[in-house]
This record gives C-alpha cells, sequence and structure tokens, in this order.
C-alpha cells in the first residue's frame, strides 16, 4: 500500500475546557490556606488586580469594559510614549509615600521606633546543630572531629545512623580505630541513645548512661524484644524463672526509655487545618458563614481602568496588555464568586440531608453517597467530590471534614446505619473498656451485634486499623 498526503474534513465533537473553566475548577478544589496563597500570587502578578475594602465587583464595569473584556482584539490606539505614563505613575508614588517619611520603602528613623530583639525570630537549633556543637567543645584530635562531623551528617531526624562503619570509613579517609572512636564519641552525647544503628542499640546506650549494665534489664533488650512488643511478659518470666513483679519493674524501666532520641530535636512545623465553612445554630435554625479570614477583598483598580478608557494614553500593545489582565481580573473574580455559591449551596444541601447529624452528634450520621448531594443540587458528582476533597466545616459538635459527612450504609436492626456512626461507637467501646481486660475484635462485634447492627469480625478490624486503635495484645496494659 503506498503512503500519500491528502487532506480530509471531518466533523467531531470534542469537550474543550477554556482557560476560565480551568481556573474555576482549579480554584473550586483549594481549601482555604491554599486559596490565599494562589490570590496573594495573583496580587502580585496582575496590575488589574488590587486589594482593597471598596471591592470592585465586574458587575460594576462599565459597558466599554465589558465590552473590553469579552472582544479578543483591542482597537487602534495612537501610539504615545510609555515615559509619559511612568512618570506619571511614580510621581504619584512618591508623593503617596513622603506623607509618613519613608523613602525607597525605607523608614526615616526619626518617624517610627526601632524594633526590638524580642520581635526578631530565630531559629530553633535542630539536632544536627547540637550534636555539632558538642562535638566542636570536645578536645578531641581533628581526625575525629572529621569522621564525627560525617557521622552527625548521616544521622536522621529521629537520632538513629543511617550509614554502616565501612561508609564513614571510606568518606573521612580515615582508620578504623578512627571512625569507632568518633561513634563512641557521638553516642555519649546529649540525648542518650543518639547515633544508634537500630532500637536495641539505642536502649542499650540509655542503659549505660544509667549505669543499669548488667542487669535484668539489659537482658530483656538484648534476648526479648519481640516478646516484649507483644506484651508476653508471662513468657519473659517463665525463661528467667523469675517472679512477674520483678520483670514487671524491669518492664516499667524499659518503657521510660526513649526510643526516637531526636525527636525533641525536631524541626517539623505543625500544619493547623483552617475550616473553610462555619456553620452556626440559631432559632431560625443553621446559618452557613463562609470563612474569609485573611483572603484579600479583591477588587479591580480604578487607575488602570481609568488608563484604559484613555485611547491615546500609550502604544497599542501596551494597552492590550492591560486588557489581558483585566480579562484575567474579571474571570477571577466571577470564578471566586461562583466557587463561594457552590460550597455555600454544597454545605446548605448537607445540613438538609444529615440533620440528624448537626441536631444531635456523630451517632445519628446517616449514610451518604456524593450522588445523592449531586442529585439534590443538580450538579454533576465530579463538582461535589473537588468541593469535598480538601474543605473542612466547623460546627457545634466539632471540626470534620466535609468527606466525613459521607459514608457507606450497614445493616441494623432499625435500618441502615453510616460506618461512620459504627466506628465512633467502636472508639467508644475501646474508651468504656478494662485496660488491664481489653475486648478483641470478636468481643466487639457480638456488642455491636447487641445493639441491632450487623457487622463481620473482619469489618471490625478492618475498622480498628483505619481508626489507629492497636490490637487487643497491644492495648493491655501490665498489671
Amino acid at each position: 500500500m503506498a503512503l500519500e498526503n491528502r487532506l480530509e474534513l471531518r466533523l467531531a465533537q470534542k469537550l474543550i475546557l477554556t482557560p476560565q473553566l480551568q481556573q474555576a475548577l482549579k480554584l473550586l478544589q483549594l481549601p482555604h490556606l491554599e486559596l490565599l496563597q494562589f490570590l496573594n500570587q495573583e496580587l502580585i502578578e496582575n496590575p488589574l488586580l488590587e486589594e482593597s475594602v471598596d471591592e470592585i465587583s465586574t458587575k460594576e464595569l462599565t459597558p466599554e469594559e465589558r465590552e473590553l473584556v469579552e472582544i479578543e482584539e483591542s482597537p487602534e490606539d495612537a501610539e504615545v510614549p510609555l515615559e509619559n505614563l511612568m512618570n506619571f505613575a511614580a510621581d504619584e508614588y512618591f508623593e503617596e509615600r513622603e506623607a509618613d517619611g519613608r523613602d525607597l520603602g525605607y523608614f526615616n528613623p526619626g518617624t517610627v521606633d526601632s524594633p526590638s530583639f524580642e520581635q526578631f525570630l530565630t531559629k530553633k537549633p535542630d539536632l544536627y546543630d547540637h550534636l555539632l556543637w558538642q562535638l566542636r567543645l570536645s578536645g578531641e584530635s581533628e581526625n575525629i572531629k572529621k569522621a564525627g562531623e560525617i557521622i552527625i551528617n548521616n544521622i536522621d531526624e529521629n537520632g538513629y545512623l543511617r550509614a554502616s562503619l565501612e561508609e564513614i570509613i571510606n568518606e573521612a579517609k580515615t582508620r578504623r580505630e578512627t571512625a569507632e572512636k568518633a561513634l563512641s564519641l557521638i553516642q555519649s552525647f546529649d540525648p542518650m541513645g543518639v547515633g544508634a544503628g537500630n532500637v536495641s542499640e539505642c536502649l542499650l546506650l540509655q542503659l549505660r548512661a544509667l549505669n543499669l549494665e548488667g542487669t535484668l534489664v539489659e537482658k530483656i533488650i538484648i534476648n526479648n524484644m519481640g516478646e516484649l512488643e507483644k506484651k508476653k511478659y508471662a513468657q519473659i518470666a517463665h525463661q528467667y524463672n523469675l517472679p512477674m513483679k520483678d520483670i514487671m519493674a524491669a518492664v516499667k524501666i524499659i518503657v521510660g526509655l526513649e526510643p526516637k532520641p531526636g525527636r525533641n530535636f525536631s524541626s517539623f512545623n505543625t500544619n493547623y487545618i483552617v475550616p473553610d465553612v462555619y456553620v452556626i445554630k440559631t432559632e431560625e435554625g443553621y446559618q452557613i458563614v463562609l470563612n474569609d479570614d485573611g483572603l484579600p477583598k479583591l477588587g479591580i483598580s480604578s487607575f488602570y481602568r481609568n488608563l484604559i478608557r484613555q485611547n491615546n494614553a500609550f502604544p497599542k500593545e501596551d494597552k492590550q496588555f492591560l486588557i489581558e489582565k483585566l480579562r484575567s481580573a474579571v474571570g477571577l473574580l466571577k470564578s471566586l464568586d461562583q466557587r463561594n455559591k457552590t460550597i455555600y449551596r454544597v454545605t446548605e444541601s448537607l445540613i438538609n440531608l444529615q440533620t440528624g447529624f448537626f441536631d444531635k452528634g456523630l451517632e445519628y450520621l446517616r449514610p451518604l453517597t456524593l450522588r445523592d448531594v449531586a442529585l439534590e443540587l443538580n450538579m454533576h458528582e465530579s463538582t461535589i467530590s473537588r468541593v469535598t476533597s480538601t474543605k473542612y466545616l466547623s460546627c457545634a459538635h466539632g471540626f470534620f471534614g466535609f468527606r466525613s459527612l459521607f459514608s457507606s450504609a450497614l445493616q441494623s436492626g432499625t435500618g441502615s446505619i453510616s460506618s461512620t456512626s459504627v466506628k465512633n461507637m467502636m472508639k467508644k467501646i475501646v474508651l468504656e473498656e478494662d485496660s488491664k481486660k481489653p475486648l478483641s475484635d470478636y468481643q466487639i462485634t457480638e456488642m455491636l451485634k447487641r445493639s441491632g447492627i450487623i457487622i463481620a469480625r473482619r469489618t471490625v478490624a478492618k475498622y480498628r486499623e483505619g481508626l489507629g486503635i492497636p490490637s487487643q495484645t497491644q492495648r493491655r496494659k501490665p498489671i
């Protein structure tokens, strides 16, 4: 078959997402903190956007501005040197800053008080800095300090050495004896147990600092870590032919040791979740308040709007740039408005479908799917998914993710019940159990069945693991 070039016309239907629609979908799934970052970035990149108390909405655009936003090409403009515009804008800028004594962004020392040293932020010393400080204070030779620094560089945030002694020797280009002395030096530093290769070695280093070498505690750590993790204390007592009270006394010491010596020097910051919606119960019903705390109130700059109205202000390409930025600003404001309306409607639907939860609590959460909300609001299921995936709401019963209000159904004596409600019942059962005789998965299953909830034992085990509840053996406390 010969190859040839030819032209063909084909008629086809395609779904094309415009840039504005793509932006609207992106904004819809952003949580509060990420939306704040996005809007701040837009304020930097788009000169037509400004933050002000008097917000200018897209409804307040003049007919001429609306036409500029909607058309693709701007009319021909007379060219004016751009220097005139720049000089005008710069003069206004400096006149504004002269009022409070500022010059080029720097404060005049005579107009404001200098900041105190307490207002400066300091970096919390991490494990690396803490160990390096101790190494430099030691009176060891330079060779040992060089190997010690390489060892510190290979210690993770939990305080464990993640490199072998051979790797340290090769990297430091030193003798084994020097590397061993350096490692022994690091392992004597604070915090106790740092520089170990595993948990057992970490605990043994702490015993050395506590002068507990050669004791029953050391024997248990060396020989019985497996039984210790499974809390098989009777088996340990039988192995050493000792009374249970001696074993439990040793176990109490081991429990008091630190398996992660570097955790107190962790530099990780806690990321707090900010609710996107507040649901407030009033006498008239439930009030929905969208959280706009910290979000900039965006408007369209009146200065640049006036410039665009002038036909002979500057060259055509510069005016076209401003028109494109105006079109982008208007699209962003419309997308934000649509985002707020969609989140409000979804929250309103959740209140209608989960009235029992908002009235009485988590136990009255009913089975609900994304499709149920989509059908009620006449929206696509993917839209509901975008709204609820990373959003959180605050109500009288606590702080919940939108997705936690959706759950599958389980059969009970009175009909179907939400799996979230079952998980909440399991947590209460575990909290109220006897810590010396914790309940097994089978016993929890039987207790739920007596409450009218038909559930398999493997489902209980699955829910328990998902809730982060340890097994029966791990929950048992020493007598």
